[in-house]
This record gives structure tokens, sequence and C-alpha cells, in this order.
């Protein structure tokens, strides 16, 4: 019966990493709908509230991340589909913001182009590592990227709220410019340090 009951209860637990992700990944549309909307005029003139509310589900999308990669290593509830849909859903979400921001103008094109290029190079070099049984490790300097570039996407979101309370805008200009740094650092540190996978 103890057995039955804890199967229940790991099963439970189970679901939890996998429901963040897909969560993570429905939010995306109200994300996009607020963040554009806002923008259309279908709030009202009012750009201030429309652009908060998205960067508010932004960042609740942000943490189920977070949150679902504690759950999944905590129960030991790393699947096959967590590890192919979580990166994923960061990419779609990261993505969607990036593109979403190019069409409001708030970040240059190529600062984009290079970002997103970057995650096509290494996704397809984790493919090849995995046909070869390769586990490769998150390094620092990744881990620094994507902290810069949540920071980014999230100040340029609620930039004229920003303007507006007198914040200067070169400041958001540092964060772009910093994680952009990173994306191209952490790409050559990643290639190099794997590059046996290639050979």
């Amino acid at each position: 019966m103890s057995e039955d009951k804890n199967t229940k209860n790991q099963s439970s637990i189970w679901n939890i990493p996998n429901a963040l992700t897909l969560f993570r990944i429905v939010l995306i549309i109200p994300f996009v709908v607020f963040l554009l909307g806002g923008q259309r005029g279908w709030f009202g003139q009012n750009l201030l509230i429309p652009d908060i509310i998205a960067d508010l589900i932004f960042v609740i999308a942000s943490l189920t991340d977070l949150f679902d990669g504690k759950i999944a290593r905590a129960y030991n509830l790393v699947s096959n589909f967590g590890k192919f849909m979580d990166p994923l859903a960061d990419k779609l979400l990261v993505c969607t913001a990036l593109i979403a921001l190019v069409d409001m103008k708030r970040i240059p094109a190529w600062i984009v182009i290079i970002i997103i290029a970057r995650e096509f190079i290494i996704s397809g070099f984790r493919l090849v590592a995995a046909e070869k049984g390769v586990v490769i490790a998150a390094s620092w300097w990744g881990k620094f990227k994507t902290t810069f570039q949540m920071i980014m996407v999230i100040a340029m979101i609620i930039q004229p709220t920003l303007a507006f309370i007198g914040i200067p805008m070169v400041l958001i200009d540092i964060v772009m410019y910093i994680a952009l740094a990173l994306t191209v650092i952490s790409l050559v540190d990643y290639l190099y340090k794997n590059r046996g996978v290639l050979l």
C-alpha cells in the first residue's frame, strides 16, 4: 500500500516540471498580445499599462524555467520530454520577445540576429554531441549571458516606463551591449571547450 502511495506521489510530482514548461509556452500568447497590442492601441492610448503587464508575464514565464528545473532535479524527474521542451520553451520565449522588440524599434535587428544565430549554432552543436553520447555541461559564460539577456528584455519591454520615471536610456544600452558581448563570448567558449565533438 505504501509503495503504491509513493508511486502515486511521484507520478503527480513528475507532471509539475512538464506542466510548468508547457505553461511557459502558453504564456507567450498573452505576452505578445499585450506587448504588441499596446503599441497598436488595442488597450487605449496608455502604453505604460500594457507594457507593464507584458513585462510581468515575461518575468513569470522566466521564473517557471527556474522552478521546473529545480523540481525536476530535486525529485529526479528529468525526462526526455523535459530535455526537449524546456530549452525549446526558453528559446521560443526569448526569441519571441526579441523579435517583437525589433518590431517596436527598441532593439537593433542586427543584435537580435546575432543572439538568435548563436542559439541555432548551439542547438545544432548539441545535436551532434548527443549523437556521439557526449554530455555538455552549461558554462558560467552561458549563465551570465542568459541573465543579462533576461535583464535586457525586461528593461526594454518597460522602456517607456523607465524613461517616464527618469532612468537614463543609456543604462539599457549598456546592458544590451554586455548581453551581446556575453552572447559571442559564451559561443566561442562553448565551441572551443567542446571542439572535439566536431572531430
